[in-house]
């Protein structure tokens, strides 16, 4: 068993892994109450204007967008792993863009712009679940790649008609994912903790 390093004060001495896998789980925590809190405001008002809808999916995707940009530069995956986080992320936050800029224009664009993010997304969880044994959650992360990318194929092939349509579907997958990432933000954590100290 390696002894922990310790400062002189007595606490052990953090490596740059276990600074890592904090500021990890704490970015999948942040991102899951994100997703959890947008699931229940689109509850809470289901009938808001299409203006109102947009800014807060743009927000969302620009957050999400964000994260898997963060994740791209910052894990010790693979290359391509990491080149499919980016490209996903660089979609997210254009849609998330886009999302400011045309969502009153069409409901239509919009379950689209959505529906790409969300099948960019689920792919890369999948793809990441798929090949890394070692990852935490790894089922739920598999299950939420199958979850997002099936919502993004049906937003992309049934645009939905109508705001409260969509923000229902878009609510109930927002609270799913949220809880999954949330769960997973705490798996995290627990692992980061048997990370020695000093590594």
């Amino acid at each position: 068993m390696v002894s922990p390093i310790i400062t002189p004060d007595g606490a052990p001495v953090q490596g740059p892994l276990g600074l890592l896998a904090k500021a990890a789980w704490q970015v999948l925590l942040v991102a899951g109450l994100v997703s959890l809190a947008l699931g229940i405001v689109v509850f809470v008002w289901p009938k808001q204007t299409l203006t109102v809808v947009g800014v807060l999916f743009g927000l969302y995707l620009l957050i999400i967008g964000i994260v898997q940009l963060v994740a791209a530069f910052g894990t010790h995956a693979s290359t391509a792993l990491r080149v499919l986080a980016f490209i996903s992320g660089t979609i997210c936050v254009l849609l998330g863009l886009l999302c400011f800029r045309s969502a009153v224009q069409s409901l239509l664009l919009l379950a689209i712009w959505i529906g790409i993010g969300w099948l960019f997304r689920g792919i890369t969880q999948l793809v990441a679940a798929i090949s890394d044994d070692e990852m935490p959650a790894r089922g739920w992360q598999a299950f939420a790649g199958v979850a997002n990318t099936l919502a993004g194929v049906l937003l992309i092939v049934w645009p939905v008609g109508s705001i409260t349509a969509l923000t229902v579907l878009a609510g109930c997958w927002l609270l799913i994912l949220g809880l999954i990432e949330i769960v997973t933000a705490f798996q995290v954590r627990s692992r980061a903790k048997q990370i020695p100290s000093g590594v």
